[in-house]
């Protein structure tokens, strides 16, 4: 019985203690707890498609997305990886927007360590021999309608046509979705390219790159959302069509 009542003590103290640190966390500045505008997230995908691309052809494999962002009053700002499972692809990403209402403009910074050649290093921004590819962006996206329209432009960097000069690739995406009850949504884009530009081989001018229909369910878990989501890709461009699954945690 003694044992009891010194264990039962024990937890009332440590109930006390842990309520009275909760009212005066704070954190190793001396400043009071709050709460943070940084988030992380991991996303998985069984086969690497974006904007119709295939981005790996050879030794395919699914990748994982870690990502680090900061939002606030509009703002925000992510560092994002790329990697395969296999080692045969890495990629890392980082970009910087704001979004007004409706409108979001923004930039963004793609590099492609396993695609580099021993000269294409991360802090050479040179424009003939760097590897970064320097986009702009920006999304008009009405609260009103379930759609959105994004154009974005590669404006410097590796993004060379055949004779070695800026290509200026210009991807436009235009997408709706349409949700049902418990947390089912269906999704279509259909992208192009405006210009001789990275997503047709630099071979021609206005032409659909990507045609994606999308279903996700949004699996509710107990502190956390999980989508899961299944997407039939067709690229008339390269005549290929993809399944992908992917799977995105955010906290």
């Amino acid at each position: 019985m003694k044992k009891i009542v010194i264990t039962f003590t024990f937890l009332a103290m440590a109930i006390t203690a842990f309520s009275q640190n909760e009212e005066s966390a704070k954190n190793g500045f001396k400043a009071k707890l709050t709460e943070s505008n940084f988030h992380l997230g991991i996303d998985l995908q069984t086969k690497y498609i974006w904007r119709g691309m295939e981005m790996m052809t050879n030794d395919a494999a699914p990748v994982v997305f870690p990502c680090i962002n900061y939002s606030n009053k509009g703002f925000y700002a992510y560092v994002m990886g790329g990697y395969a499972i296999n080692g045969k692809y890495s990629e890392v990403d980082a970009g910087l927007s704001y979004t007004y209402k409706w409108i979001t403009v923004g930039i963004n910074d793609y590099y492609y360590p396993t695609t580099t050649t021993p000269e294409d290093q991360y802090f050479n921004f040179k424009n003939k021999e760097t590897g970064h590819w320097f986009e702009a962006a920006i999304t008009i996206a009405p609260e009103s309608i379930p759609a959105y329209l994004t154009v974005s432009n590669f404006f410097a960097g590796a993004d060379k046509n055949i004779e070695g000069k800026q290509a200026y690739s210009t991807y436009a995406e235009l997408g709706c979705h349409y949700d049902f009850l418990h947390d089912h949504q269906l999704a279509l884009a259909v992208g192009s390219a405006f210009n001789k530009s990275c997503y047709n081989g630099y071979e021609h001018d206005f032409s659909i790159c990507n045609i994606e229909f999308k279903y996700t369910y949004n699996v509710a878990m107990k502190n956390f959302t999980l989508p899961l989501s299944v997407a039939y890709i067709i690229n008339p461009v390269y005549e290929k069509s993809h399944v992908n699954l992917s799977a995105s945690f955010a906290f």
